[in-house]
């Protein structure tokens, strides 16, 4: 399939330009000529020199990630920016970005993955991000309890020796449930205003701790990387649709 071509059906479906003004990532086509052929691609959460490496590896045309290179404009081709863009021009890998028009998708991004390991139903979008969202709120089928929480998201995700941190400040009956991947702990207080039992995000700050404490929420901290594989492994099997073959590279951080 021509780059082109396949840009603009990944542009569509994401509804990337919906996100040009409160992204500092610069997603669609970061890397690569719109001319080109896709047969193979790649997908991973990082755009990095293991996951250009592991693309160069598996023979891939293309790299698409959800954390690109580009955050506000490259001003210089050198050091580590040189290190990761010069395999990808060596090797002919178009790359290709989507942050949070990813994160916010309700049914391919990373919440509505998340939605999915802990089955949430009645759902709908959550996470104001100026006009648009970047994640997802739901219902539980049954009352679920802090470590059946815990324990559905240590099963399904890689989180790391440490496992899933939890602030089990919230009711005894967890029923509904919001969900901001990655680095989502600033929507603590839209969760609040929303009434729901628990907040689930990749990473936490200092301040959450008190927060959710004194508002009686749970907050569960399920890992940036782990909570955020769902939505480049959901494009990786639309690709696969489209008629590209892919991988997953899966190079999880730990954090």
């Amino acid at each position: 399939m021509r780059l082109s071509t396949l840009t603009d059906r990944l542009d569509d479906t994401l509804r990337t330009d919906a996100y040009a003004d409160i992204d500092a990532s610069a997603n669609g086509l970061q890397v690569g000529p719109e001319d080109a052929e896709i047969t193979r691609a790649a997908v991973a959460v990082d755009a990095a020199v293991a996951t250009v490496d592991a693309a160069i590896e598996a023979d891939a045309d293309l790299l698409l990630t959800h954390h690109g290179l580009s955050w506000g404009g490259i001003e210089r081709v050198t050091g580590k920016q040189f290190r990761r863009i010069a395999p990808l021009v060596d090797n002919d890998i178009a790359l290709y970005v989507s942050h949070l028009p990813l994160d916010g998708h309700q049914e391919l991004g990373n919440a509505a993955g998340v939605a999915d390991v802990l089955g949430l139903v009645d759902r709908e979008p959550f996470g104001e991000l100026g006009p648009e969202h970047i994640g997802q709120r739901g219902r539980t089928s049954d009352p679920l309890d802090a470590t059946d929480v815990s324990t559905a998201l240590d099963a399904a995700l890689d989180t790391g020796s440490r496992g899933v941190q939890a602030l089990e400040f919230g009711p005894d009956d967890i029923e509904e449930i919001a969900i901001v991947t990655g680095s989502g702990v600033d929507w603590l207080d839209e969760a609040v205003d929303a009434g729901v039992d628990a907040l689930v995000t990749g990473e936490g700050k200092q301040k959450a701790y008190h927060e959710a404490r004194e508002a009686g929420i749970h907050v569960f901290l399920a890992g940036h990387y782990a909570t955020e594989t769902f939505g480049v492994q959901a494009l990786a099997k639309q690709l696969a649709d489209w008629g590209v073959e892919t991988t997953f590279v899966d190079h999880p951080t730990g954090l």
